[in-house]
Order: structure tokens, then sequence, then C-alpha cells
């Protein structure tokens, strides 16, 4: 049977610890009876966002059990289509056929956009607000509701192509929050919004230059030589030239990461990329 779990909640609590940037007035409000448990281990949040167009979700994975008395450590797996539209695959299948939570001990988040997520808050749209949206209402609400301690700095984050993007984006611009973040064929050194639905997120080219990975990168590097925070993994066709040119610049730089060239794969979420880069996010030798 499906259980179904009502939170009397009407908002989350205002995070305090998220940025520097000045946090925004609202925060998203938790729908009544938003909770859905498929299974022990599986929940749904609902929730409305006023950096979001529409109502979104956030589908969570819980371990069985943990003896350990720290908060949970968090991965985020980033969807790469709007809403739950499944066009490369289903996120939530493959983590459930991994079955990461219990693997790695982890509380697993997949959470929903109203757009193309591309990870970026638009320069004049208030309802596209990706990035904020993520840090200010999805974040807060793993934190309530999973105890969970982003502001400890352990959260990791995963994706492809758009949310590959993402992950490395949202970690060289919040290192502070996101400890870890792998990258699966993915456009890492795009320069212009000029492609793959870009251009409608990011609004303009100097909004865009915002959240240039190789830009970023270099501006980081002093950070990001102390500990292996990157991981890039694998291709399917179009991106192995963005892959390879992102590791030489990185060995350029110095900073350390893991880097697999292949195995050549589907551009598709059940491919089995995503096995292998969360273990090498989780993994000893990282």
């Amino acid at each position: 049977m499906q259980m179904i779990r009502v939170h009397d909640v009407s908002r989350l609590p205002r995070p305090n610890t998220r940025r520097a940037s000045k946090l925004p007035a609202h925060v998203a409000v938790l729908l009544l009876a938003a909770t859905v448990a498929p299974s022990a281990a599986e929940e749904v949040h609902s929730l409305r966002s006023p950096r979001q167009a529409g109502e979104t979700t956030v589908r969570v994975f819980l371990p069985d059990s943990s003896d350990s008395p720290a908060p949970p450590r968090l991965l985020l797996v980033l969807p790469v289509e709007a809403g739950t539209e499944n066009r490369w695959g289903d996120p939530a299948a493959e983590v459930r056929r991994i079955d990461l939570a219990n693997r790695y001990n982890l509380v697993v988040a997949i959470p929903t956009f109203s757009e193309l997520p591309w990870y970026a808050d638009h320069p004049t749209d208030k309802r596209l607000r990706q990035e904020s949206y993520l840090l200010d209402d999805v974040l807060p609400l793993m934190d309530r509701h999973h105890g969970t301690q982003s502001s400890a700095g352990t959260t990791m984050v995963v994706g492809f192509s758009k949310s590959g993007w993402g992950a490395w984006s949202l970690l060289l611009r919040h290192p502070s929050i996101f400890a870890r973040a792998a990258a699966w064929d993915a456009p890492l050194m795009q320069r212009r919004p000029d492609q793959y639905g870009m251009g409608p997120i990011f609004g303009n080219q100097a909004n865009f230059n915002r959240y240039l990975v190789s830009d970023l990168v270099k501006r980081q590097a002093k950070l990001l030589r102390g500990h292996k925070r990157l991981v890039l993994t694998g291709y399917f066709q179009s991106f192995r030239a963005h892959h390879v040119a992102m590791h030489r610049l990185l060995t350029e730089l110095e900073v350390p990461h893991t880097y697999r060239d292949g195995p050549k794969r589907d551009h598709h979420w059940e491919s089995g990329w995503l096995e292998e880069a969360v273990g090498l996010l989780v993994s000893h030798q990282f």
C-alpha cells in the first residue's frame, strides 16, 4: 500500500547561512499533504516557490538505516529536463536500480524545475531563478525534513549534459556549500548561450558570463588545489572535446580532479554512467 504522510507546514524556514548575497523576502510554501512515500525509503515533496513559475517537486531517497550520529550526507541528482519530462531517461529509476541511498548511506534528492534547467538565475525574471530556488528552497527543505546540514559544506552534486554544467557551476560559485561535483558528457567549455536552450534561461551574454565554468575554474583554482573536488567522466559524442579541453585546463591550473576519458555511453540517465560517477564522488580515494 502506498503511504501518504501529511506535513502541516505552511512555510519553510528562512535560510541564514546559505549565501553571502541578500536573502529573498519569501521562501517556498510547502503544500499540505505534499509528501508521498511510494515505499519506505522514498518520499516526494511538492512545493511552490516564488522563484519558479509553477509547482515543483523534490523526490527523496532515504537509506533504510543509519548508525552514524552525524547528519546524513546529501547527494543532489540534478535533472536535465523541465518538470518530469523523460526524453533522456528517468533519474529516479536509475537511483532506485543502483540503490544509491543504501549503497552509500546517502540521502538522495532529485528536484524538478518549471523550465529547462541550466541552474542559473535569470537577470530580470524573478520566477526564473533556478540557482536561488535550489539554494533557498530545496536545501532548506532537505535540512528541515531529512536532517541534512547543507551549511556544513558536505553536499555532493551530480549531473550530465545541462545538469553536469549545473553541478560544476554550483560548486564553483558556492564552494562553501558544495563539497564535490561530478559531470558526465557536459558542455563545460561553452562560451556563448546560443545552444541547447540556454538563451531563455540565461537571458543575455553578460549574465551567462557569471556562470562560465571555464572562467570559474580559473577564478577558483587556488581554492580547488587543496582537495580533489571535481569528477569528470565519460562522453557520448558531442561533448568529448569539451571534456578533453577541460581536463587540459585543470591540469595546467594544477587543480586535482578525477578524469575518465570514456567509456562512450548513450546520452541517457540509464546508460550506466551514474553508478560510476557517484562511486567516484564518495570514494575514499577521491
